[in-house]
């Protein structure tokens, strides 16, 4: 994953009700839910509710769907894992590097 994109993507999920609306999303698993069943689950307001589901579809962390007059939104668990793997991708490679450039060194 791209920094930029990453970015992105933490910039979505830096507030905290944006937050609570991804976790609602993750529990729901593959079913997705309506906005009037995330509205119930996390008690937002319908238009702020509205603003932080547009931020999080222009990020790519959720999809939504049109069912009939419904709207369905997802979580973009793809899009979600990579950018949770992207904070530790390279965990450790400094410490494995100096590790055996001081084995090296020992030698």
């Amino acid at each position: 994953m791209k920094t930029d994109i990453a970015a992105d993507g933490f910039a979505a999920l830096g507030s905290g009700s944006r937050l609570q609306v991804v976790r609602t999303l993750v529990r729901a698993g593959d079913m997705g839910l309506s906005v009037g069943e995330i509205q119930s689950r996390t008690g937002m307001a319908a238009s702020t509710l509205a603003h932080h589901l547009r931020s999080l579809a222009n990020a790519g962390l959720i999809k939504q769907k049109k069912t009939g007059r419904t709207i369905i939104n997802y979580a973009e668990f793809v899009r979600l894992k990579d950018l949770a793997g992207f904070i530790l991708d390279e965990c450790c490679v400094d410490e494995a590097v100096a590790g055996k450039v001081m084995e090296e060194t020992h030698e």
